[in-house]
């Protein structure tokens, strides 16, 4: 038993000495700014988490525990509290401008959000969907132009053959663009599995449960539930025209392979009718060309004496062939041509207006509701 329990000791002490390192930043109200690092394990004891609550991973979710709102984002993870935001693993490029110029003002209630005379977190949570939001359109705006520019190169029709570098560009972008659709998709829902659910929406007003001069004031006149909701629906409706927008590039390059196909297909079709004219005229040729054979064997004959007979066997050879190449020329254009479709009879025939009155004849014999005729009166 004592070394087992020596074991289970020097374990946890491995555990603890490997625990993994936030790189946290931290802004309060004000929108002061604290950076710092901090295991781990004292991190989700600080702020009365479990270990579960800051295992990060490349998902999205909004979720709240112990009065704590956790909000995972891919590389975007952040813990909101009534007084301060934390942001952990914040060492991204991308991030530095936002966090160190934009997000410190914004809480302070400086920016343009519609929040600022909400509690704290109201103003966290709307910076949090607005950046991503920004985020997500900056994607798409930079992947439209180039799929369209490189479509219009595709589908031009002067082009015989396709460039299998546009190609190669189209696919890269194809795959961004699906992506961008599945993290809309993936935003949209996390979004809709809290407005479906009032008590998340409850949840998520920290301030109103803590102070109770802010619930008094809640419930005089401002409900805090019903401004959370509109927030989220906001960031919603936005995300929606995102992914509309998405959708519609996506249709665009449907469309786009379908009209490459049919020029290849065009281009495929020429080369085959010329290959075949081709071989009926050699035919042509070749069936001819058998007069020339025989009379170029050494055959002893007083024909090849006379001085016309090579332009009169040449002639019979080029005429007989230019024949017999015209004639399949028009064979192959009477089958290649598309056939006429078939004749439909019109059921019913209008006549001249009589008086105000429109006649409509059955060409057919049948009896409607006991009448032949049926007489419709403008009005």
């Amino acid at each position: 038993e004592l070394v087992r329990h020596s074991a289970t000791e020097a374990s946890q002490a491995t555990l603890a000495s490997v625990a993994p390192v936030f790189a946290v930043i931290k802004f309060d109200k004000e929108g002061n700014i604290t950076s710092f690092e901090k295991k781990k394990t004292e991190l989700y004891q600080e702020l009365g988490l479990q270990a579960r609550d800051l295992r990060f991973q490349h998902l999205m979710s909004i979720a709240t525990r112990n009065n704590r709102i956790i909000i995972r984002m891919e590389f975007l993870k952040a813990v909101v509290t009534p007084e301060f935001l934390l942001i952990l693993d914040y060492r991204n490029v991308n991030m530095e401008h936002w966090l160190f110029q934009e997000l410190a003002s914004q809480l302070a209630g400086e920016g343009q959000l519609v929040t600022y005379s909400l509690p704290f977190e109201f103003r966290a949570i709307e910076a949090i969907l607005q950046y991503w939001i920004s985020n997500l359109q900056g994607r798409l705006n930079i992947l439209q132009p180039q799929i369209i520019d490189t479509l219009e190169d595709l589908v031009d029709p002067k082009l015989l053959s396709v460039d299998r570098s546009k190609l190669h560009i189209l696919l890269q972008n194809g795959k961004s663009l699906s992506e961008l659709e599945t993290d809309f998709k993936v935003f949209k829902e996390t979004i809709l599995e809290i407005l479906d659910e009032e008590e998340l929406i409850e949840e998520l007003c920290l301030t109103k449960w803590t102070d109770p001069q802010v619930f008094e004031k809640s419930m005089s006149g401002i409900d805090h539930a019903e401004e959370m909701e509109l927030l989220l629906e906001n960031y919603y409706r936005q995300t929606e025209d995102l992914a509309n927008e998405a959708r519609e590039l996506r249709v665009l390059i449907d469309d786009s392979e379908s009209i490459i196909f049919i020029n290849l297909d065009s281009h495929r079709n020429v080369m085959m009718r010329l290959n075949l004219q081709l071989t009926m005229g050699t035919f042509s040729l070749s069936l001819f060309g058998l007069i020339g054979v025989a009379f170029g064997m050494n055959l002893e004959s007083s024909f090849e004496e006379d001085h016309r007979a090579f332009w009169l066997v040449t002639g019979i050879m080029f005429l007989g062939s230019g024949l017999i190449w015209r004639r399949l020329l028009s064979f192959l254009g009477r089958h290649l041509e598309p056939s006429l479709p078939p004749h439909v009879p019109t059921l019913l025939k209008k006549t001249h207006p009589t008086a105000g009155r429109i006649e409509i004849k059955n060409d057919f014999k049948t009896e409607a509701f006991g009448s032949s005729r049926s007489t419709l009166t403008n009005r």
